[in-house]
């Protein structure tokens, strides 16, 4: 299998199967599951990050489990919107990982996603820098892939009975 772009494969998965996120971090990688209907993403797990034959045996396993047809892979990309060493170096693992697991990879935006998983973590769940620690990965694995649904779900286009929008009065009334 091969990168692809992220619009195509979800367009060529066949229907109830699921995509899988991966956050690589130097140590782990965050795992996370959309639902069958390719709305949701949630947290699933973490893998030790190792060597690749083990992580893509791993991941093949999970998808196998939980009926996931392709993954979605965090690029690192800068705050400017290059791509630096790290952003190559995750092209080049997401492609060896698709030719090991036989899955179709794609590669999205991951961009502060660790540190939005952070600061909420901090913020609303009072969580001390241990506890985030064991969390973190999966969270910023979902975070990410949440992003890619969002960015290629379907929009519907408004059916028959469907209220236009108001208008605004332009008597200011």
């Amino acid at each position: 299998m091969t990168i692809r772009n992220l619009a195509d494969l979800r367009a060529a998965l066949p229907r109830g199967q699921r995509l899988i996120g991966l956050d690589l971090g130097t140590k782990t990688i965050g795992v996370a599951l959309s639902d069958v209907t390719l709305m949701l993403a949630s947290p699933y797990g973490s893998l030790t990050r190792g060597k690749l034959g083990a992580v893509a045996e791993a991941v093949r396993a999970i998808a196998a489990k939980e009926g996931a047809g392709g993954i979605v892979v965090g690029l690192p990309v800068s705050l400017d919107g290059t791509e630096g060493p790290a952003a190559q170096a995750a092209r080049d693992w997401a492609g060896d990982l698709a030719k090991r697991t036989g899955l179709p990879v794609t590669l999205w935006d991951e961009r502060l996603s660790s540190a939005a998983v952070n600061r909420f973590l901090i913020g609303e769940a009072d969580m001390s820098r241990k506890r985030r620690g064991a969390v973190v990965d999966k969270m910023a694995a979902a975070y990410m892939l949440q992003g890619a649904l969002d960015a290629t779900r379907p929009r519907a286009a408004p059916g028959p009975g469907t209220a236009p929008a108001p208008r605004p009065d332009p008597a200011g009334g």
